[in-house]
């Protein structure tokens, strides 16, 4: 099969102006809004609080980490589909740590994954264990980031009540 290019946008309006736009670092409000086209809700964004944006709205080291996890979880189910494993549940408290330098630049150093599945009674607990390396190979956005991605599964049958 052919290599086939996807293109994505969106649109980031920034809302904290507030009268005087950036006439100074403690005179505007970090706030945006993300959209796009034939997207049903707007999510409302911020930095991270000690940038000095709003620790209720969404930061783009959240949507990150929220995009490495969920583009996991998408092909692990797929692959789970494919192969005859069964999930019934599914929940990742991922993790990732970002290293801030004097300059005030910085990067993510790492991330991991530490979904919670719960498997259908009878289900192969090694075959299951092997998908998530597999979906690790596969998922777009964590072979898009320079830096480390690990997951940390934790497997468990659900009982045949």
């Amino acid at each position: 099969m052919p290599d086939k290019q996807h293109q994505y946008s969106v649109k980031v309006t920034w809302t904290g102006n507030q009268g005087s736009g950036t006439s100074g670092h403690r005179a505007y409000s970090r706030d945006h809004r993300i959209e796009a086209e034939g997207k049903a809700s707007v999510i409302d964004g911020s930095s991270d609080p000690s940038f000095r944006g709003d620790p209720a709205r969404w930061n783009p080291e959240d949507l990150l980490l929220a995009s490495l996890s969920a583009c996991h979880k998408l092909w692990y189910l797929g692959l789970c589909a494919s192969a005859g494993v069964i999930v019934q549940a599914y929940e990742d408290n991922a993790e990732g740590a970002m290293l801030e330098q004097a300059d005030g630049a910085g990067q993510f150093t790492s991330v991991v994954l530490r979904p919670q599945v719960t498997l259908a009674p009878g289900s192969d607990l090694d075959k299951a264990r092997q998908l998530h390396h597999a979906a690790h190979e596969k998922c777009f956005i964590a072979r898009s980031v320079n830096f480390p991605v690990s997951h940390e599964p934790q497997l468990r049958i659900a009982s045949a009540d």
